[in-house]
């Protein structure tokens, strides 16, 4: 499929709000986030029809290894063949997989092993395009208008969970999960034609990309050199991977069982979740707004830092209401500091390197910070929500400190 291709320096000073380009891939991006979330209801909803709920936890954790595996090599591929035609190609197959099972189920009747197969497809697929996908924007706009497109991005994606679980919730109840995987289907559809009318701008001189001539493997060490080598990304990802870590535990199964510690219900739990999506997605406003913020770097430590107070704090709020306040001020702090690292990752980056980049931050979030669930949830059968709260905030704050304690993070500006 050939590139279209925009000359450096094209259209670069349009504000990404404004661009029919950054436009048409934030479309495709938000339909392929709807159909995750429509998908992963499907699944789980098919799963537990078609088995125990021990047998449909193994083919919702199905995904997680390849994906945690793949997630550098799939840095590699969208460095070498380009972003773009990477994810076209990627949800082309995505597509194509879920058509294939809801016709499959439609025809047969429910089964765990069309399921477990799709789950893996996923899996691998998404090692390819997570990193595609974060690789993107820096070849559709300008680097002065990245970190717009950074909250623009994040918008997008809190409106989908908002939008993308209900929906599938309401295909299911009305024609199963073979509806539902068809919904999805569908939603990946609508992204592959938005995606192929994007286009991309050719690498500056001195940019170019992962060399075909050369192995995988070298390509893959030369990222990580890079990334080694870097005043900003190295702590950057020391920053992220702790970040991550320290929070993924409490806000996801310690929330669930702090909830019903207290005696909120699964109601009181959804109240919390839904002030933390709204102080995220107004700190990803914030930033789609203004289109950068100043001392990025500074804001970015601090965030994280206060945010990772606002975790421990959470864990002895005693009422729902006092909950959702915190979880609002998590979620701001959260997102902004999530903004900031992403919006100094996009800008920081030299562009031949950005699906690299990606891949290994993404690989704390999506591969490693996960691993923090179960043991947050042994820890705190043995000692209760209030300390394993602290520890992980503990060891979410100390990504703030790094940040802090690193001049040139400390100081790392978004372009103007």
């Amino acid at each position: 499929m050939p590139t279209k291709l925009i000359a450096p320096g094209t259209a670069t000073d349009r504000p990404a709000h404004r661009d029919p380009n950054v436009l048409r891939w934030l479309g495709a991006y938000a339909a392929s986030m709807a159909a995750d979330g429509v998908y992963y209801i499907a699944l789980s909803w098919a799963a537990v029809q078609a088995g125990s709920p021990a047998q449909a936890g193994v083919v919702m954790s199905v995904s997680a290894l390849p994906r945690a595996v793949l997630m550098l090599g799939g840095g590699v591929i969208a460095d070498r063949f380009g972003p773009r035609r990477v994810v076209i190609g990627s949800d082309a197959v995505r597509c194509a997989a879920v058509l294939a099972v809801a016709a499959l189920l439609f025809l047969t009747g429910l089964g765990l092993w069309p399921l477990a197969v799709l789950a893996l497809v996923f899996g691998t697929v998404d090692a390819v395009f997570v990193p595609a996908v974060g690789a993107l924007p820096a070849r559709i706009t300008g680097k002065a208008q990245l970190a717009r497109v950074q909250g623009m991005r994040g918008l997008a994606y809190r409106c989908n969970v908002i939008v993308g679980a209900p929906a599938g919730g309401l295909a299911v109840a009305f024609g199963g999960a073979v509806t539902a995987f068809g919904v999805a289907g569908l939603l990946i559809a609508v992204s592959v034609p938005l995606l192929i009318s994007v286009r991309v701008r050719e690498l500056p001189p001195g940019d170019a990309v992962a060399d075909t001539r050369t192995t995988a493997w070298r390509d893959l060490v030369a990222g990580l050199q890079y990334i080694r080598r870097h005043d900003v990304l190295a702590p950057l990802m020391l920053a992220i991977a702790l970040g991550d870590l320290g929070f993924a535990g409490p806000l996801n199964v310690g929330l669930t069982l702090l909830a019903d510690e207290r005696g909120w219900g699964a109601s009181g739990m959804g109240w919390v979740l839904a002030g933390f999506g709204v102080g995220a997605g107004s700190a990803s406003m914030t930033l789609a707004v203004r289109g950068r913020l100043p001392r990025a770097g500074w804001i970015a430590a601090w965030s994280i830092i206060a945010g990772s107070i606002a975790i421990a704090a959470l864990a002895f709020v005693p009422s729902v209401i006092g909950a959702v306040g915190v979880a609002l001020l998590i979620g701001l702090l959260a997102g902004l500091s999530g903004a900031m690292c992403g919006a100094l990752l996009q800008t920081h980056s030299d562009p031949a390197y950005l699906g690299r980049v990606t891949a290994v931050s993404s690989l704390a979030s999506l591969g490693f910070a996960p691993l923090s669930m179960p043991l947050s949830a042994a820890a705190i059968g043995a000692w209760g929500t209030g300390p394993v709260f602290v520890g992980s905030a503990v060891v979410c704050g100390l990504g703030g400190v790094i940040a802090l304690c690193v001049r040139g993070l400390r100081r790392a500006e978004l372009p103007g």
